[in-house]
């Protein structure tokens, strides 16, 4: 008898000891989480580690290759797992977790860490969110600042070497879009420390931090600020001028496989280049049809060509200050704000403010963006680009707020991070669906009392079909062989954004391949299961509950969120 009751607990003990594909998952998503807050210090910090304030990220070779074999392991064990074994919301988490990882050993693989700008900015833009979000309010974190800007120069030269390697293995940002990048550089080039970004959250401190204060200044003045110098010399000298001639991703090494790669990377359904490229004529035909009808109720006399140099050209369109636009969306913020409860059951926690884009990156910037909330005692912000008043027309804002702010990037991305999911999903974000939600929640705005103006409505349909080319001219730049002349004019020629805003849009497609495509697939893709549901469903279909749905499970790939939605129905059915 206790023979065969030491075989049973031994038999227990084994069957213990080996994982369940649950437990699987749930160390894989572990394991993926630690490597990213170890990549991102800014992450770290928000999660409870008060040593990474101290710290930027480490691009060295021997860090970047550790993570790659890191990610690679990963990969393989989460490939090998058994999805019929797990519940439906681990499912998701599987599929967002091969998305992650998947993304991470290709963008390596692609060696796009040989590139770390693009044409609207880059690592000696981004890397001065800790000055510009910088709270100094205990001796610990004033030391930690100090820290991050003594480790900026070795953050450069590493950032620096990446490109130069690039440069001799012919993987550059396209010459074409860089003209004016180096004022981005000099933006960061005060005439004295004291001027210097870097130090102005030092400068708010009291006398008794006059030494921490003494200090943080020699640092600005003697390692930042030459840093950036020395960025500035090495890209007006070196890299500018070798930089390639051409502007597609399919003329780099393994150019072809990369773009195709990120095609299905951004679409998340698997389409191939030439499949979204077919589909954008497809929409561009659909949305001018529209766009003729909206000019032929206002009784404009003259031809399409000649409605779009009206709009942009006539002052009526146009803030004559920097506040007056600020203020306009401000007001169709608030506007939006209202309407929310009439769509969405749930709403976020987190607030949303409303900023202008940062000066020394909206030369180059695009017409506005959203910037999500740094630590749950902070709001996100909707940024207003107010550079160059006379080409963001006001018809354009009614859209632009609405995708932005709510109900689109704040809704979406605030809910996102206040989910009871694993913080590696809570913090992911899929273009594909937040962009498509981004721009399903421009058209929302039909039903919730937007666009009465037919000029505004115009703009919503400008903004539809500027996604619409994005599926025709970033195929068509780097997979096709056309032209930044043959895109410029597409888009100049279908949309009635402002000629500034064409030619900062084109460049950032030349400089970023495949992300413009995600957007209208995504945006189709949500109007197709919203039919779907309403059709299967009839009076059972609730618009709030089919919202919560769709935004309950944050950020997810495409398919998977088809095969939620599907479940979701058959629930709803069964009552």
């Amino acid at each position: 008898m206790k023979k065969c009751l030491g075989m049973v607990l031994l038999l227990l003990t084994g069957c213990a000891s080996t994982p369940t594909p649950t437990d699987q998952l749930s160390q894989l998503m572990d394991a993926t989480w630690q490597r990213q807050l170890v990549a991102s210090p800014s992450l770290a910090q928000r999660y409870g580690d008060p040593a990474a304030a101290g710290r930027l990220s480490d691009a060295s070779p021997e860090f970047l290759a550790a993570q790659n074999d890191a990610y690679q392991a990963l990969l393989s064990q989460a490939e090998a797992l058994n999805a019929d074994a797990l519940s439906s919301d681990e499912q998701a988490d599987l599929a967002i977790l091969l998305g992650i990882l998947n993304n991470r050993v290709d963008s390596y693989r692609y060696k796009e860490h040989l590139v770390p700008i693009s044409s609207e900015g880059g690592f000696h833009a981004y890397v001065a969110s800790f000055a510009r979000s910088a709270r100094l309010n205990t001796p610990e974190s004033v030391g930690h600042y100090l820290s991050r800007l003594e480790a900026l120069p070795v953050y450069f030269d590493q950032q620096i070497a990446w490109m130069r390697m690039g440069m001799a293995e012919g993987i550059t940002v396209p010459q074409v879009v860089l003209t004016g990048f180096e004022d981005s550089i000099t933006a960061f080039i005060p005439d004295t420390a004291e001027q210097s970004l870097y130090y102005r959250p030092l400068s708010q401190l009291g006398e008794e931090h006059a030494d921490a204060k003494a200090r943080g200044l020699a640092l600005v003045r003697d390692a930042v600020i030459p840093a950036y110098q020395g960025f500035y010399d090495f890209f007006v000298n070196e890299y500018q001028p070798a930089a390639r001639q051409t502007i597609a991703a399919s003329d780099l090494p393994e150019g072809r496989n990369y773009y195709e790669n990120r095609v299905r990377h951004f679409t998340t359904l698997g389409m191939s280049a030439d499949e979204v490229h077919e589909l954008g004529l497809k929409e561009v035909a659909r949305i001018r049809a529209e766009m003729e009808q909206v000019i032929a109720e206002l009784a404009f006399e003259g031809s399409f060509a000649d409605f779009l140099t009206f709009l942009r050209t006539d002052p009526q369109f146009y803030a004559q200050t920097p506040d007056e636009l600020l203020r306009y969306a401000a007001f169709l913020s608030k506007k939006a704000d209202a309407m929310l409860p009439r769509f969405f059951a749930t709403m976020p926690r987190t607030p949303y403010g409303i900023k202008e884009v940062p000066a020394e990156i909206a030369p180059k910037y695009t017409t506005g963006r959203y910037s999500g909330s740094n630590a749950d005692d902070q709001p996100g912000y909707y940024w207003v680009n107010t550079y160059a008043l006379d080409k963001r027309p006001l018809y354009e804002m009614e859209a632009l707020t609405l995708h932005e702010a709510v109900p689109g990037h704040h809704l979406q991305i605030a809910l996102s991070q206040e989910q009871t999911v694993h913080l590696l999903r809570r913090n992911h974000y899929i273009s594909a669906f937040g962009e498509g939600w981004g721009l399903y929640a421009e058209k929302l705005g039909l039903e919730g009392g937007f666009y009465e103006d037919p000029y505004s409505n115009f703009g919503r349909l400008t903004y539809e079909m500027w996604r619409a080319c994005r599926l025709v001219v970033d195929t068509g730049m780097h997979a096709k062989g056309w032209s930044r002349d043959e895109a410029l004019a597409f888009l100049a020629d279908n949309t009635a954004l402002s000629l500034h805003n064409v030619r900062t849009e084109i460049d950032r497609y030349i400089s970023w391949p495949g992300q413009a495509v995600s957007y209208k697939v995504g945006e189709l893709t949500l109007w197709r299961l919203r039919q779907k549901a309403e059709a299967e469903l009839g009076e059972q279909f609730d618009l709030r509950a089919f919202h919560d749905q769709i935004l309950g499970g944050g950020s997810m790939p495409l398919a998977e969120l088809e095969r939620q939605l599907d479940a979701w129905i058959s629930t709803q059915r069964q009552g």
